[in-house]
């Protein structure tokens, strides 16, 4: 049995996942086959050879995701900050770009003690998820109405809570129902959401096409219809001071940051733009009503 050079069968591999249209084809390779060994890619230079059929396997693996299969699917995992979890086929996967979201948000409550956070269109539960590891004393909710991504959403909330993790409170139902979570009236320190922002129509990559779930991805004709939910319900759910910050399409830039605006009750609307210059979240803060604009508020009601 002769061993290869492990330097040769990830070369191999990232050559068949750049010809397929792999974004990042080098980095997927090196992740799958630290997957494969039961390492972690930083400890890939120090596996020289490998058995034939470590080879066999990941080539099993790059076959997958030369057709487009999203790597966390095949990996069965997505991290976003602080935590790892669950994914597969019914929920959307988490990207990147949204720990950006994460940090601001986390910016946010810092002087904030016990802070209650709400996370809508949850999906994996993975933003709500990291809130709850990153402040131990934090009250998070999260909220999810669809039945194939709740099977996801519960299967990590249980996960954290069996680690020992401070149980995350979920609440099932749509973002866009008027009567939405009137226990939480102006008591929530931060609204985060990563709705369905695509306007529908709009191409996007085979990764989504096929893997993601549509109503997860399209939001409307012009990509709004939730965000617009998720504006109204906030201002109602945010205390004086609170804090609000949303994931949106890059062809939202302007529109988004003005349906903040129009809403008497937030201020200091802010763009935020991904690390690759795109617009890609908007943040604001909860502000008394008119008629209040002369009392004073406690942290927390």
């Amino acid at each position: 049995m002769t061993r290869r050079p492990l330097r040769v069968a990830i070369a191999e591999a990232e050559r068949t996942l750049a010809a397929s249209g792999v974004a990042s084809p080098r980095v997927d390779a090196e992740l799958l086959a630290a997957h494969v060994l039961g390492s972690t890619r930083a400890m890939l230079p120090m596996i020289p050879l490998v058995d034939p059929d470590v080879v066999e396997r990941l080539a099993v693996l790059v076959k997958r995701r030369a057709t487009r299969e999203p790597l966390q699917h095949i990996l069965g995992t997505a991290v976003l900050g602080p935590v790892e979890v669950a994914v597969g086929p019914g929920v959307f996967t988490p990207r990147p770009e949204t720990e950006l979201l994460l940090e601001w948000g986390l910016g946010a409550i810092r002087d904030v003690d016990r802070p209650v956070v709400l996370d809508l269109c949850t999906g994996t539960g993975a933003l709500a998820l990291a809130f709850a590891v990153s402040r131990a004393d934090a009250q998070v909710h999260a909220l999810e109405a669809d039945p194939s991504a709740l099977v996801w959403t519960r299967r990590n909330l249980d996960a954290h809570a069996r680690s020992g993790g401070r149980p995350v409170t979920l609440h099932v139902a749509d973002v866009r129902r008027p009567d939405l979570l009137v226990e939480l009236e102006a008591k929530v320190d931060l609204v985060v959401c990563n709705p369905p922002y695509v306007p529908d129509g709009t191409p996007v990559p085979p990764e989504v096409a096929r893997w993601d779930p549509p109503g997860a991805v399209f939001g409307g004709p012009d990509g709004t219809e939730i965000i617009q939910a998720v504006v109204r319900g906030a201002t109602g759910w945010l205390r004086h001071g609170g804090a609000l910050a949303v994931e949106h399409d890059d062809s939202h830039g302007e529109t988004v940051p003005e349906l903040l605006r129009r809403r008497r009750t937030l201020a200091d609307v802010t763009e935020h733009d991904d690390l690759t210059g795109r617009p890609r979240f908007v943040t604001a803060r909860r502000v008394p009503s008119g008629g209040d604009q002369g009392r004073s508020y406690p942290r927390r009601p």
